[in-house]
């Protein structure tokens, strides 16, 4: 499996390089990061234009300016920024920003997964109940939601109870401004603020999820070998666990990495309702402003995710079904 998970990361890295390629001359040719400069009024004389070209690498060639930002990719250099006149750093805020986001997305992915798991379980073994009708009604709930207004009535819901019931729920940002003392404090605060977004990404991740693991596992309980091991005499619980539930994870494991990017895609919605200082606005105040290598930093980060994720649902697979062989 040591020799798989190698060639895998092997083939991703011309893959990556081609991505980057692509996406760095869309991001490139969307936009002028001097447009703010060209607006003022005055209009900044020559010489400033030719400054701040100079140092956007604007006065390269397309192929020389990828060549200097894909290798400084490598040495931690992501290139110059157009907030702060270029003197902000973006693989020091990339890697701030990421811890703040990666929180939010395994806790969301964890959460998500259990309930999908569990639920599709009760539903296909109490297919056409009261149970059953009731996942299915919850399921469709979540999924006809747009994940921003589910976002906004939680948050406006949490607003209320804070009023009126006296609760403490986090409504915006991260982290409070003023935490106090111990490891502790830091840890309920991140946890308080963490609800909110984790209920809002996990359910529409799990609404989707649990329906597919429903129909996986009705497919594998009509199979002729979980007939033969009830006749076989195997208790029920032992027939669910070790040979459906095993069977039917392995497409539920393929869909959850596939699902990858629409989760990071929506952690930019549930970061931009809640005021979060993550990933999402990140990108978001990087469009905004034509900043071209923030831009760059986040697509690159997303890539190397996608095929992470992809890469552990490969690696899965050898453990739900020891058949897989790699090599």
């Amino acid at each position: 499996m040591l020799a798989y998970a190698i060639r895998r990361l092997l083939i991703s890295i011309p893959i990556i390089i081609i991505s980057t390629f692509i996406v760095f001359l869309l991001v490139t040719y969307s936009g002028d990061p001097l447009a703010n400069l060209r607006v003022k009024q005055p209009i900044p004389p020559p010489q400033v234009f030719a400054k701040y070209r100079h140092q956007f690498r604007l006065d390269q060639p397309v192929l020389e300016r990828y060549w200097h930002w894909i290798t400084g990719v490598v040495h931690g250099d992501f290139g110059p920024s157009v907030e702060g006149g270029g003197t902000l750093n973006i693989g020091h805020e990339l890697g701030h920003r990421l811890i703040v986001s990666a929180r939010l997305v395994v806790a969301a992915m964890v959460i998500a997964a259990i309930l999908a798991v569990v639920v599709g379980v009760v539903s296909a073994m109490k297919q056409y109940s009261i149970p059953d009708y009731a996942f299915t009604f919850t399921g469709f709930l979540f999924l006809s939601m747009p994940l921003f207004w589910f976002a906004v009535l939680l948050k406006e819901g949490a607003i209320w109870l804070n009023r009126n019931a006296g609760t403490s729920l986090a409504t915006i940002g991260d982290s409070s401004p003023t935490v106090g003392a111990g490891t502790w404090a830091h840890f309920t605060d991140a946890v308080n603020h963490l609800v909110l977004p984790t209920i809002a990404l996990a359910m529409t991740s799990y609404a989707a999820w649990s329906r597919f693991n429903r129909a996986s596992m009705l497919e594998v309980l009509s199979s002729d070998y979980i007939r033969l091991a009830r006749a076989k005499g195997l208790s029920r619980r032992r027939v669910l666990v070790r040979h459906a539930l095993r069977t039917a994870l392995i497409p539920f494991v393929t869909v959850t990495a596939l699902d990858m990017a629409a989760i990071l895609g929506a952690t930019i919605i549930t970061e931009r309702v809640f005021q979060w200082r993550g990933m999402g606005t990140f990108l978001l105040d990087g469009i905004t402003n034509l900043d071209v290598y923030v831009v760059l930093a986040w697509l690159l980060v997303a890539a190397l995710v996608v095929i992470i994720f992809n890469l552990i649902a490969d690696l899965l697979y050898g453990v739900l079904d020891p058949r897989i062989r790699y090599e």
